[in-house]
């Protein structure tokens, strides 16, 4: 829409009434900040949900692969048979062999459940990313040495060179029954994943002293595959999956925390849809100053229908001084969104520090930092959103200007 001089002279004239129209200028600015908190926070909102999925993803699969392989019985005594086959499975890039089993640990009367995880020497290195503490060169076979989580560590009373004792119930059988095993391990270093109930729960160490503190012998009870693309991990593994019925089952990154990140789903919808919600109100304040505007310049507008201006214009001149205030609104919401992205860390605990509540709890939010990951293409979307609001707002009242009738309103002047 292109304006001529004398249409873009008047549109920035009623952008800024005078002093007799204060009020009316008082609605517009209200206008223009309501649309900028609006789009700011849509755009906070998304890129924290979206930051919070991927970083979630990037942890748990880093983790536990695409995919886990997992035997019927609870082990897989052909597993190397199995690892083969995986790795010749179009599509998949890594395949190792692990060990998962819940147990107890105990150091200086102190007890908690942990996940005890038992990795080849390559799946150990990937982890040296996460060392706070120690040296994971250090876990050998045969050596009796564990890595901890840095929570589970804290409420262990455990630091590095204690001895931590892990309690297997499946122990040797006595005449008096089954005595659990129980066997000490030295601590050697403490990792920190970021998500909160793996650093709470796991206790890291070679995969044959798993087996050996298990009693598995050769066999393990999982194998880890990791494929090309994690949204597709399903159809990528189907052939596996009919290959080995019967023998083990193939259960995704998808299937295994499906109600997370379901939950996550629904809520990332949820929390678009109300604050599209406001930012639509946030633009309503638009069409309110536009009506106001339109009243107040009933008179200037009927002099210049009888000076010739055509309703064309007249439509052009408010669309404009509305859909400015809305896409000036929407720039600075684009630019205070990203603004608070960049320090969101720092204002989380000034507002904790102000407020003494913890906002971001670990326990509850699963991540140990708010995260953010911002897509161009929902950015744009929602810049496009706002201003398809902001434009729609100022029809009614540029038809309004435009249907002013010079006659009727210059009668009696």
């Amino acid at each position: 829409m292109i304006l001529s001089p004398f249409e873009w002279t008047v549109a920035k004239r009623y952008m800024v009434p005078g002093r007799s129209e204060a009020f009316i200028t008082l609605v517009g600015a209200i206008s223009l900040v309501a649309v900028m908190l609006g789009v700011a926070a849509l755009i906070i909102v998304m890129s924290v949900m979206n930051g919070f999925r991927a970083e979630l993803l990037d942890k748990i699969v880093g983790l536990n692969g695409h995919a886990i392989v997992q035997g019927y019985s609870g082990k897989i005594e052909d597993w190397r048979d199995v690892l083969e086959e995986a790795r010749e499975t179009p599509g998949v890039t890594r395949a190792s062999p692990l060990i998962e089993q819940p147990l107890l640990a105990s150091n200086q009367g102190i007890a908690r459940g942990i996940l005890v995880r038992g990795n080849e020497p390559g799946d150990l290195k990937r982890l040296e990313e996460n060392v706070i503490l120690g040296d994971l060169s250090d876990l050998q076979p045969g050596e009796r040495r564990v890595a901890i989580g840095a929570r589970l560590a804290e409420n262990l009373g455990a630091r590095l060179g204690s001895t931590i004792t892990i309690i297997n119930p499946q122990g040797r059988s006595t005449p008096f029954g089954t005595v659990p095993r129980q066997i000490g391990y030295e601590v050697v270093a403490i990792i920190e994943i970021g998500v909160h109930q793996y650093d709470e729960l796991f206790v890291v160490m070679p995969i044959e002293e798993a087996q050996t503190l298990l009693l598995m012998g050769d066999a393990v009870n999982n194998i880890e595959i990791k494929t090309e693309d994690a949204e597709t991990v399903q159809t990528t593994l189907d052939p596996l999956a009919e290959r080995l019925r019967g023998r083990a089952s193939i259960q995704t990154w998808k299937q295994i925390n499906s109600a997370l990140f379901g939950a996550l789903a629904v809520e990332r919808v949820a929390m678009f849809v109300v604050l599209s919600i406001i930012v639509l109100v946030a633009v309503f304040n638009i069409l309110s100053s536009l009506i106001m505007l339109v009243r107040a310049k009933t008179r200037d507008i009927a002099i210049m229908r009888t000076m010739g201006a055509s309703r064309k214009s007249l439509i052009k001149i408010f669309v404009t001084t509305g859909f400015v205030i809305g896409a000036l609104g929407t720039g600075a919401g684009v630019v205070l969104g990203f603004v608070f992205l960049e320090f969101r860390q720092g204002v989380v605990r000034g507002i904790e520090w102000l407020l003494g509540v913890n906002l971001w709890d670990p326990e509850v939010r699963f991540l140990t930092e708010l995260p953010s990951r911002t897509d161009p293409a929902e950015v744009i979307g929602i810049v496009f959103m706002a201003l398809v609001f902001s434009f729609l707002a100022t029809l009614y009242p540029a038809w309004k200007a435009a249907s002013t009738d010079p006659v009727q309103v210059l009668r009696y002047e």
